[in-house]
């Protein structure tokens, strides 16, 4: 039996021009989680990213908190889905720059509509790969983890479509169900799965044991 640990990046650049790039909270998050497990003598046996920078940047903080060196194997497979192209197959205009509470609601909405419409084969979101592609580019990171480290405890950097998708597949949900998981991770949180040589098996969702005390309140963050 071996351990995966999911983690989503640290909070990104919502709303600006270049997302894929922490922001200093973000930064901070991934730091403190890393020292969270170096407290607890956590160590891993391989560590597995995507290959996009705020994935890097996210075990970058993570290494240093926990004074790791493990060198990490890239997997375009975990990268995120392009939410712009997505939201573009339902609202082919400019959208306003989300900056306030009724533009993000409606940036969700229109998001939710997208990935529902992407993940039934009625749109194709341009320069994107079908759902079914997206869903074995993940599937294929899992596969790895259980027939290259069974018995080890291994680390998975991602994004929250990639690490919704995974916890869908391992329980079977429905696109709408996994819709649902996608909307409500947090930055930096810690899903674990414990798997076997036939199949991965869900411990937890979406935790922030590391920002679980009053001083990291104004940690918890969605995008």
């Amino acid at each position: 039996m071996g351990t995966l640990y999911l983690v989503r990046h640290g909070q990104a650049s919502f709303g600006a021009d270049d997302y894929d790039q922490l922001s200093p909270l973000g930064q901070r998050q991934s730091l403190q989680l890393g020292r969270y497990w170096a407290e607890r003598g956590l160590r891993f046996d391989a560590v597995i990213t995507g290959t996009l920078r705020r994935h890097a940047q996210t075990w970058a903080g993570i290494a240093e908190g926990a004074g790791l060196d493990n060198e990490p194997l890239m997997w375009p497979g975990l990268n995120e889905y392009d939410s712009h192209a997505v939201i573009h197959t339902v609202h082919p205009h400019p959208l306003q720059k989300p900056d306030t509470p009724e533009l993000y609601r409606h940036h969700f909405r229109l998001l939710r509509d997208g990935l529902t419409q992407w993940m039934a084969g009625t749109v194709s979101p341009q320069g994107m790969p079908s759902y079914n592609d997206f869903v074995q580019g993940i599937t294929s990171a899992l596969d790895h983890v259980r027939t290259q480290h069974l018995g080890q405890k291994v680390l998975l950097v991602s994004s929250g479509g990639p690490i919704a998708t995974a916890v869908g597949h391992v329980l079977g949900l429905s696109p709408e169900g996994t819709i649902e998981l996608n909307m409500r991770i947090r930055n930096s949180a810690v899903t674990e799965f414990q798997f076997n040589p036939k199949r991965h098996t869900l411990l937890t969702y979406n935790t922030l044991p590391h920002l679980d005390a009053p001083g990291f309140v104004d940690w918890v963050t969605y995008a």
